[in-house]
């Protein structure tokens, strides 16, 4: 690993725009195309991409190996379930709520961490940070102009999204831990893609298609440049300057998410979401700062 460099702040910049673009190119391509093909066709090109490079690295992907459950399970829970989730909220709430919601993932996995893993327990300043965190998330909640009562169990949808996100990271600590990054990302992505196609097939999407311009090409986007080679940015990111150095991005997915929807969206953005961005962003902080403390002892 090595100290990070000009051009190592300017990809992880990078890798934040493209991860916080995603949002309000959901938004777009759910105005005409059903969560189902909008999953998919994400997932099919991030599973091209990762293939390919795969390929290229000369890296053994090992999703049907003789363990391949945990790889198909991480698929399910760490991918098409909160891709589905996800899409299917954000078509009711702002794009820019997506976002920040969904960079409350580290405060949840703070928590099931500490239940599940024996070498990531809270301590004071984790457990300070997830309170902060989630003080952020409420004030979210109790701003009406953007979680209303129409809206409100989407928002809790997208919450629950990011739990997913969680749950599926514990399934790959416990499992997958020394399998190497870029198959297991590859191979569950594989089965991700795998576990679609049944939805796909019964609820057979494409016989009410009638996609615009505009979503379509953000549908595109989403496939190969939020998923794909935002996937493979992140490896070139972990590889170069490791994982403490590419968290970092988690601090400026939700900025970028705010500004993209203000900005693009013309969505409304009230001082309550100002306020409560900075305080989740603080939470992430200090949960982040308690992790190196448990890696120092």
């Amino acid at each position: 690993m090595r100290e990070p460099k000009a051009i190592d702040v300017f990809l992880l910049l990078l890798l934040a725009v493209i991860w916080g673009s995603a949002f309000f190119n959901i938004k777009i391509a759910t105005y005409t195309y059903d969560t189902f093909t909008l999953v998919f066709v994400r997932v099919f090109f991030a599973a091209l991409a990762l293939v390919l490079w795969c390929f290229y690295k000369k890296i053994k992907i090992m999703a049907f190996s003789k363990d391949w459950k945990p790889y198909a399970a991480v698929g399910l829970v760490n991918i098409s379930l909160p891709f589905l989730l996800i899409a299917y909220g954000t078509d009711k709430v702002q794009s820019y709520l997506s976002a920040i919601l969904m960079s409350s993932t580290p405060l949840s996995g703070a928590i099931l961490a500490h239940f599940f893993t024996s070498n990531e327990k809270l301590n004071l300043t984790k457990s300070m940070g997830v309170i902060v965190g989630f003080i952020g998330v409420v004030i979210l909640f109790f701003d009406k102009l953007v979680i209303s009562e129409s809206n409100f169990i989407y928002a809790l949808i997208i919450l629950f999204a990011s739990t997913l996100y969680v749950i599926g990271g514990i399934i790959t600590l416990k499992f997958l831990k020394n399998k190497g990054n870029e198959n297991v990302t590859t191979s569950t992505v594989i089965w991700s893609l795998i576990s679609l196609l049944p939805f796909c097939f019964y609820q057979e999407p494409w016989n009410n298609l009638n996609p615009s311009f505009e979503s379509t090409l953000s549908l595109i986007y989403l496939g190969i440049f939020a998923t794909g080679i935002a996937w493979m940015l992140r490896f070139h990111i972990l590889t170069t300057n490791g994982l403490v150095f590419q968290a970092q991005v988690a601090y400026l997915i939700p900025i970028f998410g705010v500004i993209f929807g203000h900005v693009i969206m013309d969505e409304e953005i009230t001082w309550k979401v100002l306020v409560s961005l900075i305080i989740i962003i603080l939470g992430i902080f200090m949960v982040k700062k308690g992790n190196k403390g448990i890696q120092n002892e």
